[in-house]
């Protein structure tokens, strides 16, 4: 095969057999590896991960103290700078799960895992018109994504992963769990499938910019939040089902959480929306703290263009 830039959307294996892959097979074999271990003993190695990441990724521990800082100002210096560490315990244990979701079957996890108000949802779909998951980017992302599709049918919007290897195996783990693995600029794809009412993972909770967002407060941070989700409520008349998905803390096992839809949603106030919707996962979060990607520069752009913003330069 040639070896310029890939199609990331192409999930062929035989197409990286050339020596520039070989690297992320390794990767990718290790991981498979690592999933076959039993829960405990990958919530062990995941944590001892994280506490090796807290020392030597200064910056992602830079970020993720400037984040909380931020979100928890009530909380001493000494306790928001255990949240940090724990925040990067709780991420590396989802860094293990990665493969338990790629790579093993869900079935084996359903006896730790327990399910909270899927009538709502079920209620949404009674309407005929698809549903929107409104989750957010808790450590748990795969695994919980994983687990939820052996009590639902569902698509999932994702951002495609850089290194299009790693990409192939994502897609095709994800497109075993669910439906469709659709590209997160596809709305058209998501329009459809919303009107031959499938559930879809939606996600909002990122900085993508200065585009078609308003900023609402998060944490009390006027934070840079889109529009989209209004208008495809709008557009599909669909229901947004707020939904969550935590790792308990003392025995290994897993809550999946879905909320009543939101009332009044879209209500034709852009800024009232994109509140509601930061409101809604904010209270989420606060559940589990420790649990959230507070590594991602979630108030990178601010109100003002020329304020130096947060994190400094890069």
């Amino acid at each position: 095969m040639k070896t310029g830039k890939k199609n990331t959307r192409d999930t062929l294996y035989h197409h990286y057999l050339h020596p520039r892959w070989w690297p992320t097979w390794v990767g990718v074999a290790l991981m498979w590896l690592v999933a076959q271990l039993p829960l405990k003993l990958q919530w062990w190695l995941g944590r001892r991960l994280g506490d090796l990441a807290y020392r030597v990724a200064t910056r992602r521990r830079r970020i993720t103290r400037v984040n909380i800082d931020l979100c928890f100002p009530e909380l001493s210096d000494q306790k928001r700078e255990d949240l940090v560490r724990q925040t990067f315990r709780a991420n590396g244990i989802g860094v293990m799960e990665l493969g338990l979701a790629w790579f093993r079957n869900p079935v084996s996890f359903l006896p730790v895992t327990e399910v909270h108000g899927l009538e709502n949802l079920d209620a949404a779909l009674a309407q005929g018109r698809g549903a929107l998951l409104l989750g957010a980017h808790y450590s748990t992302l795969d695994l919980g994504g994983s687990l939820v599709t052996e009590y639902i049918e569902a698509d999932v919007m994702q951002r495609d992963h850089n290194n299009p290897l790693m990409n192939a195996v994502m897609t095709r783990a994800r497109e075993r769990r669910y439906g469709k693995a659709l590209d997160s600029k596809d709305l058209r794809g998501l329009l459809r499938r919303l009107k031959n009412n499938r559930v879809i993972w939606y996600a909002t909770d990122q900085d993508y910019g200065r585009k078609d967002i308003v900023f609402a407060p998060f944490f009390g941070v006027p934070t840079g939040s889109i529009t989209a989700t209004s208008r495809i409520a709008d557009r599909s008349g669909c229901a947004v089902v707020p939904f969550s998905h935590f790792r308990r803390e003392r025995e290994p096992g897993y809550d999946i959480y879905f909320h009543p839809p939101l009332e009044n949603f879209p209500s034709g106030d852009d800024l009232a929306d994109a509140t509601l919707v930061n409101k809604t996962i904010e209270n989420e979060i606060r559940k589990h703290p420790d649990q959230y990607l507070w590594m991602h520069r979630r108030f990178k752009t601010r109100p003002d263009p020329d304020d130096p913003g947060f994190y400094g330069k890069r």
